[in-house]
This record gives structure tokens, sequence and C-alpha cells, in this order.
């Protein structure tokens, strides 16, 4: 009897997470070209009417991430359904936000990015072009709920330079041969 063929490894997703100004961008691109994954920011799949009122300095609530959230899932789904492995940005705040995107059919892993509050609210007064005011980071630490026991993923502190972010992260996730990774 023929043995069945090999199944091939589920896609992942890294979720690169935090509140906004930790460095979610900059860590995620860097593990999107160290794994040859697709990149993608989460911002920009935000509804017209999120970014306005995140611009006029008024903090997002449940409802509004709700529909913002499906899309994110919805677009790893697709990925991964033409078998890719990718990595997007996203606060992902709430244990709830993050399991709306455990939804998606891949495997969804998280690297959060632990920084002091101080230090992002400088880099926020320093960004520029940028839709999200430095006056919303507090909400966004209140609202943050760090990542639990028996969630899939890594808490790295952004203390240190980008590239030691990402390799620190692709070093806890088990994901440090990136040349065997390309393939997924």
């Amino acid at each position: 009897m023929p043995s069945s063929p090999a199944r091939a490894r589920p896609a992942t997703c890294l979720v690169v997470m935090g509140p906004s100004g930790t460095g979610k961008t900059t860590t995620a691109r860097l593990l999107s070209q160290r794994l040859g994954w697709k990149f993608a920011e989460a911002d920009e799949f935000h509804p017209k009417a999120n970014i306005e009122k995140m611009s006029a300095g008024l903090p997002l609530d449940d409802a509004d991430r709700a529909p913002w959230l499906a899309l994110i899932r919805d677009w790893i789904s697709d990925e991964a359904g033409m078998g890719e492995s990718t990595v997007i940005t996203c606060s992902a705040l709430k244990r709830r936000y993050r399991d709306v995107l455990r939804g998606a059919e891949a495997r969804v892993r998280f690297v959060e990015l632990e920084a002091d509050p101080e230090l992002v609210g400088t880099r926020l007064a320093a960004r520029k072009g940028h839709y999200m005011p430095a006056s919303l980071l507090a909400s966004q630490y209140a609202d943050f709920q760090p990542l639990e026991e028996g969630e899939d993923g890594v808490r790295v502190s952004v203390a240190q330079a980008p590239e030691a972010v990402a390799a620190e992260a692709l070093q806890r996730l088990d994901l440090g041969d990136a040349a065997v990774l390309r393939a997924h």
C-alpha cells in the first residue's frame, strides 16, 4: 500500500505586536527580510473612519477595531491559502484581539515588543507623517494586555538595536535558520 504524501507545513504568520512606537514596522520588516516571508503593515487595513478618529486624537474602541482585525485575519488566511508565510504588524493590544487573529487559517505566532512608555513617548514625539499622535499612547498602554502563558509567542525588549531585536525573536521562536524557512 503506498504511503500518503507528506503534508506541507502549514503557513505561519508572525504578528509583531505592541503599542504604537515600539518599533513594530522596523522589526517586522527585518523579520520578513530574514525569513523571506511576505510583509504587511496592519495600519493599511484600517478603515478611513479609524484613521480619522485617531488623527483627531481619539482612541479606538473595540467596535472600531473589530472590522480591522477581521480584515487582518482574512488577509493572513488568504496568504496562507496560497502557501505564503507572512509577517504583519498589529498592535494586538488585548488577548481577545489576538484570539481573532488566531482564527486565521495559519499558525499565528506573536512577537511582543516590550518597551518603556517613556522611550516610546520619545519615539512618537520624533515621528513624522503618521496619523497616530503621541497623545494616544497612554490609552494604548491602558488597554495593553501582554502575552499570557499558553499564547504562541515571545516577548522581546526593544532596548537594543533593531537587528538584535529581530535576531532574538527568531532565536526564541526557533526560527533562526532563515535559509531553511524560505520554503516555510
